[in-house]
């Protein structure tokens, strides 16, 4: 079993990594996850010709970190590519996905988790018919899915967490090396999400940042 998945509190997710450099920074910074993503409106995304030999690398060199495919109301070709690049050990759907798809798609994959954008306390009602017990829970905010530096209402989601013990709930959402320690305290989540909270420009990690968020989480 991966660590990320298992382990409760686990180490953060860096989500939204775009190069090399930036993912060794923060798995030497002490990550549990990594999130690559692979909708093409975000600033973040991996253009659909890249080659993705690099992360099968670096699921090769670091096999206890989690990969994480990041996808929005993915298309079967998209899935395809990346269930047959072999190197994720999880797609997270963070679109529109009926519950149905994403059991269906996401037994392409060692794990799958459903991403839920929250407002208010009726948002999280849908959270249980998602059959995996991995639910990350960010901000909604309109034309956007995910990445819009928002915070979610804490409160909302430890209530959540505290009557659905069987669930392993990821916080996104506006976390920063600043707020995330409260965060993380208040909330009691699984584990922490991150991208542009820990950034130098979009894209691009801080390494600076990057350490500093996640030793916030680790000291906790």
């Amino acid at each position: 079993m991966i660590p990320f998945f298992d382990h409760t509190p686990s180490a953060p997710k860096i989500c939204g990594i775009t190069r090399p450099e930036d993912a060794e920074g923060a798995i030497e910074a002490g990550a549990g996850a990594l999130g690559f993503n692979f909708y093409p409106p975000s600033p973040r995304s991996f253009p659909e010709d890249a080659d993705l030999g690099w992360i099968k690398d670096l699921s090769v060199a670091y096999p206890d970190i989690a990969l994480v495919a990041v996808v929005v109301n993915p298309n079967e070709s998209l899935l395809k590519r990346l269930a047959d690049a072999g190197c994720f050990h999880a797609i997270q759907f963070h679109g529109d996905e009926t519950p149905e798809f994403c059991a269906s798609a996401g037994s392409l994959f060692p794990f799958w988790i459903k991403a839920l954008r929250i407002r208010e306390e009726g948002d999280l009602a849908v959270a249980v018919t998602f059959s995996t017990p991995y639910l990350l829970l960010d901000a909604a905010v309109q034309g956007t899915y995910g990445g819009s530096g928002h915070t979610i209402d804490w409160g909302l989601a430890s209530k959540f967490i505290a009557s659905h013990p069987d669930r392993k709930v990821i916080l996104a959402g506006g976390l920063t090396p600043g707020n995330v320690a409260a965060a993380a305290g208040q909330v009691h989540p699984h584990a922490v999400d991150v991208a542009s909270g820990v950034e130098s420009a979009l894209g691009q990690k801080d390494p600076v940042k990057v350490r500093e968020f996640i030793t916030a989480v680790l000291a906790g």
